[in-house]
């Protein structure tokens, strides 16, 4: 059975109270406890979620791979990628900050970020003694700060300090040679190529042939195959990937809908305006302004 999450889901999961909520961010301590809960289930969420592993350890597959999740690793699981507790050890103890699509489309940085391959191969980070300990205090002040009563200030402190997370964990990427984890199965190794076509066209590419031809398939099998392992189609996931890029440009830049609409390869600005609605259920003024 598959889950997914959107961080008003997560908010009453947890039963985060009213002054902890802030637009588009959670952040959860998560026990032993939870992950035996939801250890039968693979989970997606509509967002980033970054965990840290503060003590114990964890078994947790991430997008059909599995990994060993030890006392100082950093599980970094990007946008709708799936993700399915195993096991987890009686003292096992993270702390989970989770950020809405929203959040993310209005900065240009946590775009790249979160569209980084490496990324995506090395969900797992491991972090120097050195840097365990100044990432445990780092978290472990932003969730203080998180959970106390809203000021006029609080959602601004809380981007900067996200960012600040952020361009860490970018940098200990930077220093790892890069590779590409083999999948473990030709069915999972399609669908890691097919998301890496996915990033480089789909503001440009967005039929189904276009990607099954790329991949030597037949539409109606790549399409199967993406439906029953991650449930999107390669349509469905080219329209998340459009309207990720479009939210991110209307939000981080002053072009006009006309010039997001042109950028993105609709040719007609009221076409993208239809598009983005029927996947919003907003139009790309009331997404800007909102």
């Amino acid at each position: 059975m598959s889950l997914f999450f959107t961080l008003d889901d997560i908010y009453d999961l947890y039963e985060i109270d009213c002054p902890s909520r802030s637009s588009g961010i959670v952040i959860l301590n998560q026990t032993h406890r939870p992950v035996k809960e939801f250890s039968d289930y693979r989970h997606q969420f509509d967002g980033l979620l970054l965990s840290f592993m503060l003590s114990g350890h964890m078994k947790a597959r991430i997008q059909f791979l599995e990994y060993d999740i030890d006392s100082g690793d950093v599980v970094i699981v990007l946008p709708q990628l799936m993700i399915e507790p195993l096991d987890a050890s009686e003292d096992a103890q993270m702390i989970t900050v989770g950020l809405s699509l929203d959040f993310i489309s209005g900065f240009p940085i946590l775009m790249d970020f979160i569209t980084n391959d490496q990324i995506r191969w090395q969900p797992i980070i491991r972090l120097s003694r050195e840097q365990q300990s100044l990432q445990r205090e780092f978290i472990l002040f932003l969730q203080k700060f998180y959970i106390q009563d809203r000021s006029l200030k609080k959602g601004e402190v809380l981007q900067h300090l996200v960012f600040a997370l952020i361009t860490s964990l970018s940098e200990a990427y930077s220093s790892l040679a890069k590779r590409r984890k083999s999948s473990q199965s030709r069915k999972h190794e399609i669908i890691d190529n097919f998301y890496v076509l996915l990033s480089k066209y789909a503001n440009h590419q967005r039929s189904a042939k276009f990607y099954a031809d790329e991949l030597y398939l037949s539409p109606q099998y790549l399409t199967t195959l993406l439906k029953s392992e991650t449930g999107k189609s390669v349509i469905q996931w080219v329209d998340h990937v459009v309207v990720m890029h479009a939210k991110s440009l209307l939000k981080s830049s002053k072009l006009s809908i006309k010039e997001i609409s042109n950028q993105l390869h609709f040719g007609d600005a009221s076409l993208f305006c239809r598009y983005f609605k029927r996947s919003t259920g907003m139009s790309p003024k009331k997404f800007r302004v909102g």
